[in-house]
């Protein structure tokens, strides 16, 4: 293969290099395709031009150095862009983004093709901070350095609907009953049934009382998701306010907004990164992006947890969970002077699917359980405490139904959901009397 968007391996210094790995499928050759990809996203157009100098071609071409053929036209490319080609000081990741995943999506060579993993150099990492405070730094807020069991999570539910003292009520229940941690829904910023300012109040006040009454630390993050003017208004109001954890829509409110966020000294709060809208691009396994890529960036940017999916509920890959093991890897894995995130499972957890995720997922967890806590038949403070046993009991590596025997919310828990990891979920006339 010759020509200005090609090496060979050894042609490539990875301390120098972006490396990216692409899934793609196209009716011509994968070198073709490779070729396509580097041409569009670093200095090539559709024809010659007179206006590319050699230096230009040089130094800034991206280069196709890797191809694995899995039958004709499908495969794996590798793509190396120079770090000379980014703004890494002002423009940051969406800098990063447009080159990496920009126009590629669109060409017409290209059937498909989804960007499976992005390998930063040294000289990139030094200029993103990284979260704050990260899995140890949360680990030491919630107390749970030496016994490293996964934290248990919950969404306020409704989803939306409660007023402030009501939301504050649920909370004070979940807390006392165990969870470590406490999240708005995604949907959930300040509405007027329910606004920001009055539902941090009413509820730290509870945290506080829970704090007095059990010696624990329970995060509660309050979501500030806006526009950039309201999303820092909301943040310098929760430092003031006492908040202990705020939450942002990452991909919506976009990577460069959460970066800001880390990187403003006067904000000294974890975030709960949560992942809404990925899936538009993360779920089709021939084309768009995988979680890996939001995960990494999302670390760069300064996450300290983030939404990753499951290994058995209603938001995990169906008997496929190695996405989001890798996934998790990407968030936990050393990484130059960047701390690990913790990863967040959520999405239609209760008790009987606790010991499936520890086992798959690991111990530097976030469980995170809405209506398998709150949907309890005794309320979300029994809910919340038959989670916590089901932890105890995969920590403790003894079976649910034996756990059970001496745990009563654990055992109501699994006569309501099942005792053992199955797909199983009510029908919307069911869930919802319709």
């Amino acid at each position: 293969m010759k020509g200005i968007f090609f090496s060979d391996v050894s042609g490539i210094d990875p301390e120098n290099n972006l490396i990216c790995t692409y899934y793609v499928e196209t009716a011509g050759s994968l070198e073709r395709a490779g070729e396509a990809i580097a041409a569009e996203e670093s200095i090539g157009t559709w024809t010659d031009i007179k206006t590319t100098t050699i230096d230009i071609q040089r130094r800034l071409a991206a280069k196709a150095f890797k191809f694995e053929e899995k039958e004709s036209g499908i495969g794996l490319i590798k793509v190396a862009w120079p770090v000379e080609l980014f703004d890494l000081e002002k423009g940051g990741i969406p800098n990063i983004m447009s080159m990496i995943a920009g126009n590629l999506f669109g060409l017409s060579a290209l059937k498909n093709v989804r960007l499976l993993d992005a390998e930063f150099p040294k000289s990139v990492l030094t200029y993103f901070p990284g979260p704050k405070f990260g899995l140890e730094g949360v680990r030491e807020i919630v107390g749970t350095q030496e016994s490293r069991r996964p934290h248990l999570g919950t969404i306020i539910k409704p989803k939306v609907g409660l007023n402030p003292s009501e939301t504050a009520e649920v909370a004070y229940e979940a807390a006392v009953g165990g969870v470590d941690l406490i999240k708005d829904d995604e949907t959930l910023v300040s509405q007027s049934f329910c606004p920001l300012e009055e539902r941090l109040s009413k509820v730290m006040e509870k945290m506080d009382l829970v704090k007095e009454e059990t010696g624990r630390t329970v995060f509660y993050a309050l979501n500030i998701t806006g526009n950039l003017k309201r999303l820092f208004e909301f943040a310098d109001y929760t430092v003031e306010n006492g908040a202990n954890m705020v939450m942002l829509d990452i991909l919506l409110s976009g990577l460069a907004a959460l970066q800001s966020l880390a990187e403003d000294p006067s904000i000294k709060l974890p975030i709960h990164c949560h992942r809404t809208f990925h899936a538009a691009f993360t779920k089709n396994p021939l084309h768009g992006v995988h979680m890996k890529v939001i995960a990494r960036l999302t670390r760069l940017a300064g996450g300290d947890q983030l939404h990753t999916g499951t290994a058995a509920g209603k938001m995990g890959l169906k008997g496929e969970p190695a996405e989001v093991v890798e996934t998790n890897e990407a968030l936990l894995q050393a990484q130059g002077n960047i701390k690990p995130v913790i990863p967040v499972a959520s999405g239609g957890i209760h008790p009987a699917l606790v010991p499936k995720n520890v086992e798959i997922l690991g111990k530097e967890l976030v469980i995170n359980a809405g209506g398998g806590i709150h949907g309890h038949p005794d309320g979300t403070r029994a809910g919340a405490t038959a989670m916590r046993q089901a932890i105890d009991a995969a920590m403790k590596n003894i079976t649910l139904e034996r756990y059970a025997e001496t745990h009563p919310e654990l055992r109501k828990a699994l006569e309501k959901w099942g005792y053992r990891y199955e797909e199983k979920s009510e029908s919307i006339e069911e869930r919802y009397g319709a």
